[in-house]
Parts: structure tokens; sequence; C-alpha cells
């Protein structure tokens, strides 16, 4: 799907490397980050038609991934792509973000195009940062808490798990309900992570989704901890797609000009992708960061419920006005039965 002129911002960092400047990118890009953690990461095994790969399984690689995220490194770390951006001094999306500027809250509204979320609700604790380690660097990405048998399992990005064909992410934490460098909520480490063989095997982009599965912390579940969130598989019908869905989508934008330490949102009614996936897209100005935030269809802002039906996804470089997002279908229905019973 991607070109010389048109490829993804909100990517997988080997894919949109290579299909920016073929190898010789990488030696634009700073030193690995040092000290990395290896708890709990065994070959890629793939189980009843999806890719997964274990993360920590044991306490003591539970604690270690704790200890490794000192407050240092989580306000070091930076959002996937960020690093290629940079290397093209990319610095500003086509939209200018939202200021945050210390006005009166307003109304969730239904076609926001990034900004900060005032209007608490469930959204607010089941939505949450993540902060992992890819090809040995830090990143940021963004989940939600889904309800599941469980009550430990998170939707995200595939590239917030899996870098396309490349690396799997290790010292995988989520904080749910993070604010302003808090986390209120504590913090869950993963014990496994799930794709799909056609993210895994091809970085296809009608697959970057994941599922997540957590650890407990202090002997509580995250959904016990936080709530969680419905998912829709059949949201995606010819005739939704082409009249438009209605959505909200969230996430912790962390690229410039935003800076990861509160949830924001857009809204809107989608488009399709004719970029050559089956993505969907809507107006919106958060930036790298997001990527594995919710969409919401039939999403109430009164109570901050809804159905998670895609995450966020990519953009395209020479568009960066529109944030696309893969449908939830079949496809992540069998990741997340896998998921739930993990």
């Amino acid at each position: 799907m991607t070109s010389s002129t048109k490829y993804k911002v909100i990517a997988p960092l080997a894919a949109a490397t290579v299909a920016l400047a073929g190898l010789a990118m990488i030696d634009k890009l700073p030193e690995p980050t040092s000290a990395v953690t290896r708890a709990g990461h065994s070959p890629t095994t793939r189980v009843d038609g999806v890719a997964h790969q274990a993360g920590a399984v044991t306490q003591d690689q539970h604690a270690e991934i704790i200890d490794y995220w000192t407050d240092e490194r989580m306000a070091a770390a930076q959002p996937i792509t960020a690093l290629v951006d940079s290397a093209l001094e990319i610095t500003e999306p086509v939209l200018p973000a939202p200021t945050d500027d210390a006005v009166e809250p307003q109304a969730a509204r239904p076609d926001s195009e990034g900004e900060t979320w005032n209007d608490g609700g469930l959204v607010t604790r089941t939505t949450g940062k993540v902060y992992l380690t890819m090809d040995g660097r830090d990143f940021t990405c963004s989940a939600s808490v889904v309800d599941s048998a469980n009550e430990s399992t998170l939707v995200t990005a595939g590239h917030c798990a899996k870098d396309g064909k490349g690396a799997w992410a290790r010292n995988w934490t989520f904080v749910p309900g993070h604010d302003d460098g808090d986390a209120p909520h504590g913090k869950f480490t993963a014990r496994d992570l799930i794709v799909s063989p056609k993210w895994a095997k091809e970085a296809d982009d009608s697959y970057d989704f994941a599922m997540v599965v957590l650890n407990e912390a202090d002997s509580t579940t995250v959904q016990d901890r936080v709530g969680s969130q419905r998912l829709s598989f059949d949201t995606w019908t010819e005739d939704r797609v082409n009249q438009g869905v209605q959505v909200y989508t969230f996430g912790y934008p962390s690229a410039s000009p935003f800076d990861g330490k509160n949830l924001h949102y857009c809204s809107g009614r989608t488009v399709p992708d004719t970029g050559g996936t089956t993505a969907n897209g809507v107006r919106c100005s958060m930036t790298q960061g997001s990527s594995g935030g919710p969409w919401f269809a039939d999403f109430d802002p009164s109570t901050g419920q809804g159905n998670i039906a895609s995450v966020v996804s990519f953009k395209y470089a020479d568009d960066r006005t529109i944030q696309y997002g893969p449908r939830l279908g079949s496809e992540a229905r069998r990741l997340y039965e896998r998921a739930s019973e993990l």
C-alpha cells in the first residue's frame, strides 16, 4: 500500500524505515537503549491460527519489568515511528493540535479533531498508555481493556506488539488511566502478546490489531481494577462502511505538538481507505503515541462506554489529516477468543 510519496507515519518502525529510505536510514537512528531486560521471551509460536509471544510469565520477570520502567525511562520513551519522523525532519501534522490552555472544559463533540477528553466516564479508566521496548529502543502506544473471561485482555495495534515482520515488543507495560505521568490504577505487565499471522508474516495493515493478556497487579486483574469495554466484530457491514460510521477514537498522542500526558479524542464519520487496505479513516490531528487506542462505535459520551470496532493504526504522510483503523472482524474475534482462554 505504500509508495515513495504515500507512506505511513503511524506504523511499524522497521517497515516504515525500509519503505522510506532503505537500510541506509538505520544509520541515522539513535543508539539502542541500554540495559534492556529480556524477561520471558521465547520464540514465536502459532496456535489456532494466531501468532503469539510470551511476556512476563513468572513473578520475577514481572518485577524485573516493573523495575525497568523508572520515571526517567518512562519520560524518555518515544512514540512508535517518532525516530523515522525525526530522520525525515517531519515535526508537525497538517492539522494544528487543539490547545490545552486553562479554559472551561467543553462537552464532548461529535466532530473533535484531537481535543483533550474532559468528560470522564469509563473510557478514562479503561484506556491507558503503553510502554514497550522494540529493537532495543523504548516506545509508547495506547490500548484499552476489553471484557473477557480472564478479566485481563487488552486490544491495541499490531505494531504495538510486533514490528510487522520484525521483532516482538519486550518490557510491555500498561498504565490504565494514565494522567500527566501518574499511574492512578497501577501498572500491569503483559504475559502474552497475540497478533494475526497476516500481520506477523506480511505486515498487512488491514490486520494491524493485537490482543494482549496481562498479569495481575497486587493480586487484582485489570478488569476488576478499572472495568472494561465491549468489543464489536460486526460493525463494518458493507452498508455502514459506505454510509460512514460515527466513531470516537482515543489515545495518548506523544509526538509534537502533543506531549503524551493526557487522554485525547477525535470523533466524526468514517470514510473507507482508498490506499489498498480495508481500513477506515476519520479526520484527526492525533499523532504517534495514540497508536493502539480504541475506536468506539455506538459511543455514549455521558458514560464513556461504547463498542470498540477498531484501533488507531496509521496515517499517510501526504494526508496527515486522516487517521485510519483496521476493521475488527472474524480475524480479530479469533485473536480475542484465544486471548480470553489464557
